[in-house]
């Protein structure tokens, strides 16, 4: 049966909250007598086939949830893989006109945004990656219990790496013009780090809700003899 609503209102997300179903589902049938999995009710449905009918509208909920979260992210992700890529070839500085090696391409601070650029292009690509496959994905009742989240997991810690490292490239190009008018890149390179908080105020709990429900302890706090 479906659990009452005040007992998961807490669960941020319906995803999670379908996720938390599943799991109390699981632990059940491993510590209950293999021979009444089958077992049919009055109506004629075996406990999974009862799971799914009283679950459906959860896991709907759960699918467009999911979507929806992975829509405004692929779009975040993409945004950043198009800024990183053409900041690949409008370093700062610009280029020696007689080799057409970047100006800057000996100094310490160069390296720092050239591979800050490209950490962000790798992880914001592979974010949306985990995203697309949220997206075409069956959306079964078992995904939701690892496939989903873990995707989930890995595009959000990847897409939240992105933004980092796309702003210490930002702050590291704005020192390479202007480390001259310290007046200046200081308090930019002070507001770089607004979106990262935003970010995490917003994402990181969501983050690690999901990290903690789906490889934290059992939900159940005491040991049972499992049937195997």
């Amino acid at each position: 049966m479906s659990a009452p609503s005040t007992s998961i209102n807490d669960i941020p997300g319906a995803a999670l909250q379908m996720q938390r179903e599943l799991q109390w589902f699981k632990e059940v049938e491993s510590i209950a007598p293999p021979k009444v999995h089958a077992t049919l009710n009055k109506d004629g449905l075996t406990p999974r086939e009862l799971f799914t009918k009283n679950h459906k509208d959860m896991r709907k909920d759960g699918e467009q949830w999911m979507k929806d979260t992975a829509t405004s992210c692929t779009v975040v992700g993409a945004l950043i893989v198009t800024i990183m890529f053409a900041a690949v070839f409008t370093v700062p500085g610009g280029n020696n006109q007689n080799n057409g090696f970047p100006i800057f391409l000996n100094k310490k601070l160069f390296m720092v945004f050239i591979v800050s650029d490209a950490l962000s292009l790798f992880s914001s690509s592979t974010s949306v990656l985990m995203f697309l496959g949220i997206l075409t994905s069956r959306y079964a009742e078992e995904d939701f219990l690892e496939s989903l989240p873990r995707k989930m997991i890995i595009g959000l810690s990847t897409l939240f790496f992105s933004i980092a490292a796309m702003m210490t490239a930002f702050s590291t190009a704005l020192f390479l013009m202007l480390h001259e008018q310290s007046w200046i890149f200081k308090p930019v390179i002070c507001l770089a780090s607004i979106p990262i908080t935003l970010f995490v105020l917003m994402q990181f709990p969501l983050l690690v809700a999901m990290a903690i429900s789906t490889y934290g302890p059992s939900i159940f706090d005491r040991k049972m003899k499992r049937w195997f």
